[in-house]
């Protein structure tokens, strides 16, 4: 794929990867990523904002070479993580005269995973500008969304705003520019809730300055390219406020179907008095997909079975990943099944340490639920119902 114009002297020269499964070891990718890069070519001076993952890196200077781009005056670095820096050394030794503009802290982050020579960088700091002639670039400190070392960088002239991770997705339908569809608001969703929620108060600074700016169109580092910024900053600023649905999440794993039926049951009670509420098997279930259905959720119930006289394995990670991603959620409950004996809520309560929702009544029984055990699951429908009406829900 050659480099696509997206204005006068300014390109796309990214790569799309449709093959990778994984992200960080951790993140699964349904239908690939993108490593977004660009070209700016300005009547005195040149730029890369950005670079690609390193197992890519001879694409992107296949397309440079491609395009003629005998010299690079600066490449831009606004984040040291390696699926934008890892081709640093490789364009260092391509083009010697370029420099890398960054701040002090991604500076150090690249010289320590990439091991790139100190005088080879610019640092600059919040507000600080870089010319290109015609076109100026403003940089914006931008920490903790999601790395501390973070800044995005403005072309002042064009209003084009480049946003490193920062309202991404993994997403590589259609071409580069934005389809505006549901499967991309899923796709920035799900992206948000992996890597930016934890985030969240950083992440809703940023929306309100990005609006600030009002730029004609933001480019981000994964995903497509907005050119109505608007869907994406108006679907940040819902994700990033204090505000929840009318919505539960049953994250639930059953061994022999005890559980699960505790968990049907739920459901079925939540809906029947108008709350909506959401199955999830912990086994079957992509945990990208997990993490973005507690975004907005109000109330998050853990369901297992006894495993060893302890939770099971996977109802301890999914509750150890709802703490670090710190989902909104107002309010937790757990439900479960257990044969001989054992504890099934200690375990998961010690694990919220960033979040601290209502505890709300949890359900305990041992073996398969009898009508009694039924009739606690009715009382917790109840208490979640008439927590989500004193929210206004």
């Amino acid at each position: 794929m050659k480099m696509q114009k997206l204005a006068e002297n300014i390109f796309f020269c990214g790569e799309k990867d449709r093959e990778r499964t994984l992200f960080d070891q951790l993140v699964p990718l349904p239908e690939g990523t993108t490593y977004n890069s660009y070209f700016v070519k300005g009547s005195e001076k040149s730029v890369l904002i950005d670079t690609i993952y390193p197992p890519k890196i001879d694409l992107l200077l296949d397309k440079l070479a491609e395009a003629k781009v005998t010299k690079l005056d600066y490449i831009i670095s606004n984040h040291a993580e390696q699926d934008h820096s890892g081709a640093l050394p490789a364009l260092v030794e391509k083009f010697p005269e370029a420099k890398i503009v960054t701040n002090e802290r991604a500076k150090d982050n690249i010289i320590s995973m990439l091991h790139i020579a100190e005088e080879k960088f610019i640092v600059v700091k919040d507000g600080d500008t870089l010319s290109l002639g015609d076109k100026t670039f403003q940089f914006i400190l931008a920490p903790f969304v999601h790395w501390p070392d973070t800044m995005f960088s403005y072309l002042i002239e064009d209003k084009f705003l480049f946003t490193c991770d920062f309202l991404g997705a993994h997403y590589t339908s259609g071409d580069v520019f934005a389809d505006y569809s549901q499967d991309l608001l899923i796709a920035a969703k799900r992206y948000y809730a992996e890597i930016m929620m934890p985030f969240r108060t950083f992440a809703s600074k940023y929306v309100a300055k990005v609006r600030d700016l009002a730029p004609a169109m933001i480019l981000p580092s994964h995903g497509p390219i907005y050119n109505n910024p608007e869907f994406i900053l108006d679907a940040y600023a819902d994700w990033t406020s204090n505000d929840v649905k009318n919505r539960v999440l049953i994250s639930y794993v059953s061994m022999y179907e005890s559980t699960k039926i505790m968990a049907e049951y739920l459901k079925g009670k939540l809906e029947a008095a108008g709350t909506d509420a959401v199955l999830w098997d912990l086994i079957e279930g992509d945990t990208g997909e997990l993490a973005m259905e507690t975004v907005d959720v109000a109330t998050i119930v853990i369901g297992t079975s006894m495993v060893l006289a302890g939770p099971h394995p996977a109802a301890v990670y999914a509750t150890y990943l709802i703490n670090v991603l710190k989902p909104k959620v107002k309010f937790f409950s757990i439900i479960g099944s257990y044969g001989w004996g054992g504890n099934l809520v200690k375990a998961l309560d010690g694990l919220l340490t960033c979040i601290k929702p209502e505890r709300l009544g949890d359900v305990i029984i041992k073996g398969r639920p009898k009508a009694e055990d039924f009739a606690k699951l009715d009382e917790l429908a109840a208490q979640i119902v008439e927590k989500h009406k004193s929210l206004g829900l």
